[in-house]
């Protein structure tokens, strides 16, 4: 259901080889779903609201194809819904409806997807329990779905079928969805968080629920942010996490059982690039394709070949060449780098996709499943290219700030085709070729989306996102 979103900033500041940016898994309470290298996608496990969205209410331990879906280019869970992002920047959602979630204007459940009304120009999508949340290119969110905690954020608390934007927000750069609460990251590397915190979820030092965006407290230069059901996580640029909420499992990781309504380390984890939030279970990928777990392992969720919980990181066994994480009520699925996918955990639905409807405490594959879409990989690195303005609309400038002049420069889609080089000019410098740390690119004729700049220094080359407006 929870998933890593990496956030859209202008300097890259996470630690590490790489960061695959792809939102292309993901699990809902007990099923799963992935987009296809054709950009179509397919789902498997429980079906009982259409959540597979195949025209049927089956379950399934095979993947089968999602109706009607073309030019997907991320996907999010929540706990019986399913959401797709598609590449002109609408949003499709289809399975529970009971609050509004699939935010199409009412409350029936839909086994085929459904777009979500008056959205355009979205650029991130999450999921929570019942509830929908969305980032948009102008920085701003919006949230529909379920709203008695508060989780819409728009200062009731009161449930809405479409889409609402959440109050006194900006520059907003991630979005998570937790059971009853959502986060954001702001482009300042703070943290904001909403609705239900009765273990300390949102992290501000008590426990008081909040239907307006509030500040988690004494966290900064965050890169990425995770929600679980009543616990939140987030990764510093120097690759440690931090965790808050509820551990009755021990799915802060910090060697207790106690919750904290303010942010704690976890135990012995550094070069993280990646983590993801369970019901009660949490997941971080490191630098070196290796991923670690903690929390609640009763049925096996935490992928060690035991079903004990821990309340410190375990490595999860026999995996490497990890890009993507995700996790779900009681299982956990994992994205490698030769578009394979991998699950453990709960199999009662067949949301391990195995063919099976038997748990397992280790990775298995899903079998039957198209080559899954990585997505182009973004090199990490700290502060020593800048992009701005992001999101830029006419004019983008580029600067390279170490390591040596701009030798070369190419763009590329969130699909990894390359594109052709607009026109631009050098910023500084004498105008050729080797002799620039900056240049001006005018991306005016791109539509809107998601792109990458691949720049190529004197020893090195980087792969920086920006948005085009």
């Amino acid at each position: 259901m929870k998933k890593i979103i990496a956030p859209l900033i202008s300097c890259i500041l996470i630690l590490g080889s790489h960061t695959t940016i792809a939102q292309t898994i993901a699990a809902g309470a007990l099923y799963s779903f992935a987009v296809c290298s054709d950009s179509t996608v397919r789902a498997w496990g429980q079906n009982a609201y259409g959540q597979l969205g195949n025209g049927t209410n089956i379950d399934s331990n095979v993947p089968v194809q999602v109706s009607a879906l073309q030019g997907i280019i991320k996907i999010a869970a929540g706990g019986r819904h399913s959401l797709a992002l598609k590449n002109d920047g609408t949003v499709r959602a289809w399975g529970g409806n009971g609050y509004g979630q699939l935010g199409n204007g009412t409350s029936a459940s839909s086994n085929v997807p459904v777009p979500v009304s008056a959205l355009s120009g979205i650029i991130v999508i999450a999921g929570g329990d019942a509830h929908s949340l969305a980032l948009k290119n102008d920085g701003t969110v919006r949230a529909w779905g379920r709203n008695i905690e508060g989780q819409l954020g728009n200062g009731t608390n009161t449930n809405s079928t479409v889409p609402v934007q959440v109050s006194a927000l900006s520059g907003i750069t991630a979005i998570e969805g937790g059971l009853t609460h959502s986060l954001a990251l702001k482009n300042d590397g703070t943290v904001w968080a909403w609705g239900n915190n009765g273990n300390g979820q949102l992290g501000n030092g008590t426990n008081t629920p909040s239907n307006v965006p509030v500040q988690v407290s004494a966290l900064s230069g965050i890169i990425a942010i995770a929600g679980g059901d009543f616990h939140s996580l987030a990764v510093k640029n120097d690759g440690m996490v931090w965790a808050w909420g509820a551990n009755i499992f021990g799915q802060l990781g910090n060697g207790t059982n106690t919750d904290s309504n303010v942010p704690v380390q976890v135990s012995a984890l550094s070069g993280i690039t990646a983590i993801a939030a369970g019901q009660l279970h949490s997941l971080a990928l490191k630098n070196d394709g290796t991923v670690w777990a903690s929390g609640r392992n009763d049925g096996g969720q935490l992928g060690n070949g035991t079903s004990t919980d821990s309340n410190v990181p375990v490595q999860v066994s026999t995996l490497s060449g990890i890009t993507a994480i995700a996790g779900g009520f009681y299982h956990s699925l994992t994205l490698k780098n030769d578009g394979t996918v991998w699950s453990w955990g709960n199999n009662l639905a067949g949301q391990l996709g195995n063919g099976t409807n038997t748990d397992s405490t280790v990775p298995v594959q899903v079998t039957g499943l198209c080559p899954v879409l990585i997505g182009v990989e973004e090199e990490n690195i700290i502060s020593t290219i800048n992009i701005f303005p992001n999101p830029a609309a006419d004019e983008l400038v580029v600067r390279s700030l170490e390591f040596g002049e701009i030798k070369e420069i190419e763009i590329y889609d969130v699909m990894g085709r390359k594109r052709p080089m607009p026109p631009f000019d050098y910023a500084q410098g004498d105008g050729q070729p080797g002799r620039s740390r900056g240049l001006r690119i005018d991306v005016s004729s791109l539509a809107a989306g998601i792109y990458f700049v691949k720049v190529k220094r004197e020893k090195e080359e980087r792969m920086v996102r920006f948005v085009k407006m």
